[in-house]
């Protein structure tokens, strides 16, 4: 039996046709302990926190429900499992149970893009430098990320124009070779109708 937040391993369900209803808000999420990149079309935010602990992922788990309350899609970058063993490994998975639960609990779709899949549709390139993906938002989308959380901001911003396009509304067109990355994305399931 599948639920409206079931996330398939399978290739991507087609997205509803573009036009087919009222734009969506879809918010890109980069997680991080000490610098999470938020964003939507046009703008870009970021939680930033020096605090340790259980206090941290309370601060983050508030702010970042600020963002996501609202949103008909959120987007968040998966695990760099290239990174297993970095410092903060369990709480930075926990942070992620957290906002996929409050996600779940608020009836808000989820969709997770790895991390070589972000950098593959926003440079063509899964092995893309954080320079690379943040000029390549720049150029594409006239954003320019800047600031000490700038390549969080920049990563949020590749997975919410990902949503976007994967939910038949992209902010710019895309080409193939970058689009190809939406198959590597774990997508909720849409509803009959093409629905969320």
């Amino acid at each position: 039996m599948s639920t409206l937040f079931d996330l398939a391993a399978k290739a991507p369900v087609p997205a509803p046709p573009a036009g087919a209803g009222p734009r969506p808000l879809v918010v890109g999420l980069d997680l991080s302990l000490t610098s999470t990149g938020i964003a939507g079309d046009g703008w870009t935010a970021n939680i930033r926190t020096k605090t340790r602990g259980d206090a941290r992922i309370r601060i983050l788990q508030i702010g970042i429900a600020d963002y996501i309350k609202a949103a008909d899609l959120v987007v968040m970058e998966g695990p760099s499992f290239g990174h297993g063993a970095q410092a903060g490994h369990e709480e930075l998975a926990g942070l992620r149970v957290i906002v996929r639960q409050y996600c779940y609990r608020h009836h808000i779709p989820y969709a997770v893009i790895p991390p070589s899949s972000l950098k593959v549709y926003a440079t063509g390139n899964g092995k893309a430098s954080k320079d690379g993906v943040r000029a390549a938002i720049t150029d594409r989308y006239g954003y320019l990320t800047e600031g000490a959380a700038r390549y969080d901001e920049a990563d949020a911003y590749a997975a919410m124009a990902a949503g976007y396009d994967w939910l038949g509304h992209p902010i710019k067109s895309v080409p193939t070779s970058h689009r190809r990355a939406l198959a590597g994305c774990k997508w909720p399931e849409l509803l009959s109708g093409g629905a969320l």
